[in-house]
């Protein structure tokens, strides 16, 4: 026969197991439910990644993809340099015009049609006439992707103007664009360059030296004779300072003077 005592103790042993069977079981609830917040944050974490890459990455990232990405003759003036009005017309519009640069790697020159290209060819002929071009250098060669020197930039960084814009012109010359968006600038073509944006040309031109695929977005306005696309090629040959595909080129070329005359 049970006592009061021993039944008094079997009692509370068995409450006692009763409660640890719940705290175990409240355990485990708790377990469980660590599980899913971290499984469910685990797929969070994957997804704002997957959105972090898709949406760039870090700067490495977006380095990474800039310069697999072919490179273009942009030239980038402030707003303050592009308010003033392009010079009055004053050429000739049914005439050519040569204008010659005398360069510290040989003399470069090139004709220009001003039928085709009117606003460009008085621009150009009225920044030589006031010297802006004489103790500049050209800037920027590119040996990779396409194949130019840059020019005609005050500052030398890539961001000087003579404070107007001029409308882009003979922008068909070249074809209609292929599937890939672009025309192929032919050796010896010479070019503006602008800010990526329509008629934002400025000063800056660049010299084709090797058949380039660009969009038909540079206006061509000039052809080199043959002596000047070697010069231009010799520069392009050496290559550019550091041993990189873009930038200052190897072969300093600085235009002492700049002219524009009749052809």
């Amino acid at each position: 026969m049970v006592s009061s005592d021993q039944r008094r103790r079997q009692l509370a042993r068995e409450k006692f197991e009763r409660q640890q069977q719940r705290r175990e079981e409240a355990r485990s609830r708790t377990r469980r439910l660590t599980a899913v917040i971290a499984s469910a944050l685990a797929v969070v974490a994957v997804v704002g990644v997957a959105a972090f890459v898709s949406l760039g990455g870090d700067d490495k990232d977006k380095n990474d993809a800039s310069s697999s990405t072919s490179p273009s003759p942009s030239a980038s003036p402030s707003a303050s340099e592009s308010s003033a009005p392009e010079p009055a017309m004053k050429i000739d519009k049914k005439s050519k015009y040569t204008m010659s640069l005398k360069t510290s790697q040989g003399d470069i020159a090139f004709t220009m049609d001003a039928a085709k290209t009117p606003h460009t060819t008085n621009s150009f002929k009225s920044l030589a006439d006031k010297g802006f071009f004489d103790g500049t250098k050209c800037h920027r060669l590119t040996t990779q992707g396409i194949f130019v020197l840059q020019c005609g930039d005050p500052k030398g960084d890539g961001t000087g103007g003579p404070g107007y814009t001029i409308p882009d012109e003979n922008l068909t010359a070249l074809g209609k664009a292929g599937k890939d968006g672009t025309v192929t600038y032919p050796a010896g073509t010479v070019a503006m360059a602008n800010t990526g944006q329509a008629h934002t040309g400025g000063s800056q031109f660049f010299l084709v030296y090797k058949d380039s695929k660009l969009p038909p977005s540079y206006t061509p306005f000039g052809t080199m004779d043959d002596a000047s696309l070697k010069a231009v090629k010799t520069v392009g040959t050496a290559g550019v300072t550091g041993g990189a595909a873009d930038g200052a080129p190897k072969k300093a070329v600085t235009i002492s003077k700049a002219a524009v005359d009749k052809a």
